[in-house]
């Protein structure tokens, strides 16, 4: 009874995940909404009730199945995918050392690849658009005061989702030197500055909802903190708005973490060197920040410039035929 299946999928999350990897509460969520779907998916093509799924049942073809239905089934991104395929082998390299007599099934779900996915060039939002989206909210209301609040600090500090909702009074420290302290991916503990407006807005709010230090920087209006899904609704709701100011934010898919990236865009803009921005945003390596210089097509053209010939004028080619140009605009 050691080695069946539900018995290490517990073990799996009880001893490998909270034990011995002493795993963030991140990614323990995102394993157990892995298996989650995992036997969800066995209850509809098994017919099986997961206490009595097997490791048996857990063939490449049926967890290729599941990956193709993840995909399409459920309409998720190849990133989606590809994190509930890395559950999937973390569990199954566990039960190669717990349980070897299953390592052949083990080497052949281990040797599932992940799927390669176009990378595009990240989303940001320009100045005009950072205006109309900060001033989107209705500064007469309690909630509209608390998420003008939020899309200013989020825009001026560049901290994830995570971390800007597990923000506590106690974390905010204002004055001279204001800036915010969290705790970061990777349990990375780091401090973020604030400009002077930003803290003048954050002191105005605290001052508001006189909290606690434990108390949650944006409470929701029942005290607690915001959710992930509330955040992302605050967001489109005020995108939305803001798109009647500016109308070039209807082209653009804005979510909580192009606000990350614009904060990220607005460094480099004013010169900030790429270490320092990978230092602010808590990334592992410089390497991750390269993505910002590939978005940034002004720091392109500002490279074309210096390649120009002597003695002619930069410009852009314009085709002067009208035949050329419906060709060029293909």
């Amino acid at each position: 009874m050691i080695n069946t299946f539900p018995a290490l999928l517990q073990s799996f999350f009880t001893d490998r995940l909270l034990q011995q990897l002493r795993a963030s509460a991140h990614t323990v969520a995102s394993y157990r909404d892995a298996f989650r779907l995992l036997l969800r998916f066995a209850h509809e093509k098994l017919g099986k009730e997961p206490s009595v799924v097997s490791l048996k049942d857990l063939t490449p073809d049926f967890i290729s199945s599941f990956l193709e239905y993840v995909e399409k089934g459920r309409n998720n991104c190849v990133r989606t995918r590809n994190a509930r395929l890395a559950a999937i082998h973390s569990f199954f390299r566990y039960v190669s050392f717990r349980a070897p007599e299953y390592a052949e099934l083990c080497y052949q779900i281990l040797a599932i690849p992940s799927k390669r996915f176009e990378r595009r060039p990240i989303e940001f939002l320009t100045r005009k658009e950072i205006d109309a989206l900060t001033n989107a909210p209705d500064k007469n209301t309690w909630i509209g005061r608390r998420d003008w609040t939020f899309l200013l600090t989020a825009i001026q500090t560049g901290l994830r989702v995570s971390e800007l909702i597990g923000l506590r009074c106690e974390d905010v420290v204002l004055g001279i030197g204001a800036h915010m302290r969290c705790n970061g991916k990777g349990r990375k503990q780091r401090s973020t500055p604030l400009r002077r407006e930003t803290a003048d807005v954050v002191t105005s709010w605290l001052c508001e909802i006189n909290g606690q230090p434990k108390d949650p920087v944006f409470p929701s209006i029942r005290g607690g903190p915001l959710s992930r899904d509330a955040v992302e609704r605050l967001v489109a709701r005020h995108c939305k708005f803001a798109q009647s100011h500016c109308p070039s934010l209807s082209r653009k898919k804005v979510t909580p973490h192009v606000l990350r990236h614009t904060a990220a865009m607005e460094l480099l803009h004013h010169g900030v060197d790429r270490s320092v921005i990978a230092l602010w945003l808590g990334h592992e390596s410089v390497e991750t920040t390269q993505m910002y210089l590939h978005a940034d097509m002004r720091l392109k053209r500002k490279a074309l410039s210096r390649i120009t010939p002597l003695g002619v004028k930069p410009s852009f080619y314009k085709p002067n035929d009208e035949l050329l140009a419906f060709l060029e605009n293909l």
